[in-house]
């Protein structure tokens, strides 16, 4: 598997998978996403084996003074590449591309039924830091996982 940044040919493969991980109105629309990874405070790795994209992931930044956070916008891996280290190598890059800009922790927000994900985030060391009802629609709160970097 091979580990990278984003380049610019890689949107149509990346807005493939937002397609396969996600059903409107909770799919990022493709002008939101490439505002994302075109913002100067954000770093948009690839997950990518045999010039297939399998996963990608964002994390963005504030500009501004020291001691900040960063909150990572999506990360994502198509079904047939998930429980093969993928998500955790994707994780690890953002947590180092926020460590880089000096980023003092490190935030998200995850469905609170989609238990791979909270599985993965606790064993990287995230911690559960809040829940906020309705996040992902009616009935469907967002839990808000927090890293120390």
């Amino acid at each position: 598997m091979l580990y990278r940044p984003f380049k610019p040919q890689d949107l149509p493969a990346i807005y493939a998978i937002e397609e396969v991980c996600f059903l409107p109105p909770h799919r990022f629309s493709d002008t939101y996403l490439r505002q994302l990874i075109g913002d100067p405070h954000a770093a948009t790795w690839i997950a990518e084996r045999d010039a297939q994209i399998l996963g990608f992931a964002i994390v963005e930044w504030p500009g501004g003074p020291e001691n900040f956070f960063a909150y990572i916008q999506t990360l994502e891996v198509l079904p047939e590449a998930r429980a093969q280290g993928v998500g955790g190598e994707l994780l690890r890059r953002l947590e180092g591309s926020a460590a880089e800009v000096q980023a003092s922790a490190i935030w998200l927000h995850v469905d609170a039924d989609n238990l791979r994900a909270i599985r993965l985030y606790c064993k990287a060391g995230y911690r559960l830091r809040g829940r906020e009802e309705d996040y992902y629609g009616r009935n469907r709160p967002g839990l808000v996982y927090f890293k120390l970097l």
